[in-house]
């Protein structure tokens, strides 16, 4: 029988080791309270008393033992996360009601976990956060009433909700109350979903059903060495499968920012981790039915990019780093990066331009040429859905030389998943402009935002190369015969892929049929955008109505 007193618990499906759970988690002084207080000023001393041992925790050893592991402790995550004083700390001094197992006589204030809100930057957040010194952070139904709380009161107010993530999963020595508590927190963060911005900040280990609250909100932050995230533990693979595996090599941030796509982000420390989860609530409006803060720039939205006419080169298979290019055209060259490491061949930033915040899509040459797989459709449909709920204006940036062809693609479900960016778009009602650098060929021109898919406006610079698909590739199918019968086939090769090119696919083929709002020089690309965002500010998209949607999943 496992109990608390052998400070055992489940992570997943695996029994943690008690040497990993904190040293004294409860303390002597926190086992009784003194006798009761009967004047006003000595009911204040005591108040004053427990106040400063929940500021506390659970003991000095406790705390030490989470500092060997590399983790800073609850209040100290929190005084980093919001601004100083702000925090508001409710049902402080909840404490579970279950027996057996020894429970009844350990009964800690807060249940391993501290609710309330504060500020970010003087804007209201709320959050709640795992005490791993208590429990193991373990979930069990005071403390699971406790996030529904605040989950709550973050969605009947209309602010952020942040968890930090520190928390062993379900209490096993409350049974099924535990699993149930973890039902509650999926149904509202479903029902927050695309509402107000939910944040997971993964500090420490999260496994089985524990995962599915982070992978259900919209930003994953994860740290190096101290964070995992995996369905089921190490122990469990090696025994059903014969693999062995680490924690870090099964769920660590790097696997997760690079293979699986469910980090968002990825930090060395939890410091600079919660310092860009500040930076990110300072792009993200409070909920749905707000826009996102607008901060005053010195950066003079007419300015010009005259360095964008060596940065790209005109020949469109040679490579860039399209990088380089938002960064000359956005705010101050700043922009903040989403999986920067997962499908690396497209981009997804939130940034500035004239104050004003968009979320940028852009193909990458530099990986795979910029073409569209599977994770990158995945990745920009995530992407696009996330602005969209939070009125965040989309600016797509294309250089696309069309789909990933190959069985593995196709066998993947290419089409399936490549749908998914398509609908993302087309469901879209923020302002949205295209603008086409180089390549845009075959569906993935159409998938990229085009006019045809609803892109308010859309412009082009005059290296722009828009076709069903290469000029090489086109003169192939259409011009087979003529070539093969040439006595040069080459050179008559050579002679119609030119012709073809200067038929269909000149720098004003498009612009001259209506679906290129206008070709414009690349020096011009900041100011182009700004003033198509300022008129577009205002814009209003009706929806039919309907129960929802049916995307490809």
């Amino acid at each position: 029988m496992t109990t608390v007193d052998d400070r055992n618990t489940i992570r997943g499906a695996r029994l943690v080791d008690p040497a990993e759970l904190p040293a004294d988690p409860f303390p002597p002084e926190q086992a009784e309270r003194g006798p009761a207080e009967t004047s006003m000023r000595g009911r204040v001393a005591e108040l004053g008393g427990i106040r400063e041992s929940l500021r506390l925790g659970p003991g000095a050893r406790a705390t030490e033992a989470q500092h060997a592991r590399g983790k800073l402790t609850v209040r100290e995550r929190l005084e980093l996360l919001l601004d100083d004083d702000s925090f508001v700390e409710i049902e402080g001094l909840r404490q579970h009601r279950a027996v057996g197992f020894g429970m009844e006589d350990k009964r800690p204030s807060g249940d391993g976990v501290v609710t309330g809100w504060g500020t970010i930057d003087g804007r209201k957040v709320f959050v709640y956060a795992h005490d791993f010194r208590v429990f193991g952070g373990s979930l069990g139904e005071a403390h699971a009433q406790k996030i529904h709380k605040v989950m709550d009161l973050a969605e009947s107010v209309g602010a952020p909700l942040i968890s930090l993530n520190d928390g062993a999963g379900a209490r096993i020595q409350e049974g099924v109350t535990g699993l149930a508590g973890y039902g509650g927190i999926f149904q509202r963060n479903v029902r927050a979903s695309g509402v107000i911005p939910q944040i997971s900040v993964m500090l420490g280990p999260c496994a089985g059903g524990a995962t599915y609250s982070p992978a259900l909100t919209d930003f994953v932050f994860m740290v190096r060495r101290t964070s995992q995230m995996f369905i089921t533990g190490p122990d469990v693979v090696q025994a059903v499968t014969g693999e062995s595996v680490s924690h870090e090599e099964l769920g660590g941030a790097d696997v997760h920012a690079a293979e699986s796509g469910v980090a968002t982000f990825v930090y060395d420390d939890e410091v600079s981790c919660l310092q860009d989860v500040r930076y990110l609530v300072s792009l993200l409006p409070s909920n749905n039915q707000e826009l996102p803060p607008v901060e005053p720039t010195d950066d003079p939205p007419r300015r010009r990019n005259d360095v964008l006419l060596d940065l790209v080169p005109a020949d469109p298979n040679q490579p860039y780093d399209m990088r380089e290019v938002l960064a000359e055209v956005v705010d101050d060259g700043e922009f903040f990066e989403f999986h920067q490491r997962w499908a690396a061949n497209i981009i997804c930033a939130l940034t500035r331009i004239g104050g004003h915040v968009v979320g940028v899509i852009a193909n990458q040459p530099r990986f795979l040429a910029g073409v569209l797989d599977i994770s990158a459709s995945e990745k920009a449909a995530r992407f696009v859905q996330t602005c969209d709920a939070f009125n965040i204006p989309l600016v797509t940036l294309v250089d696309v030389p069309g789909f990933l062809p190959g069985t593995a693609q196709e066998h993947g479900g290419i089409i399936r998943h490549g749908a998914k960016l398509l609908y993302a778009y087309c469901a879209a009602t923020v302002p949205r402009i295209q603008l086409i650098l180089r390549k845009a060929y075959g569906g993935a021109y159409i998938v990229m935002d085009s006019r045809s898919i609803g892109a308010d406006l859309s412009f082009a610079w005059p290296t722009n190369e828009i076709a069903v698909m290469g000029a090489d590739g086109a003169a192939n199918v259409i011009f087979r015969r003529e070539i093969a019968s040439a006595e040069d086939p080459e050179a008559e090769r050579t002679r119609l892929i030119g012709q073809y090119r200067e038929a269909l696919m000149h720098p004003y083929y498009a612009a001259e049929r209506g679906l290129v709002d206008d070709v414009i020089d690349p020096r011009q690309t900041r100011e182009v955008l700004a003033r198509a965002l300022e008129v577009l500010r205002s814009k209003h998209a009706p929806t039919p109505f309907r129960k929802h949607s049916n995307p490809p999943m």
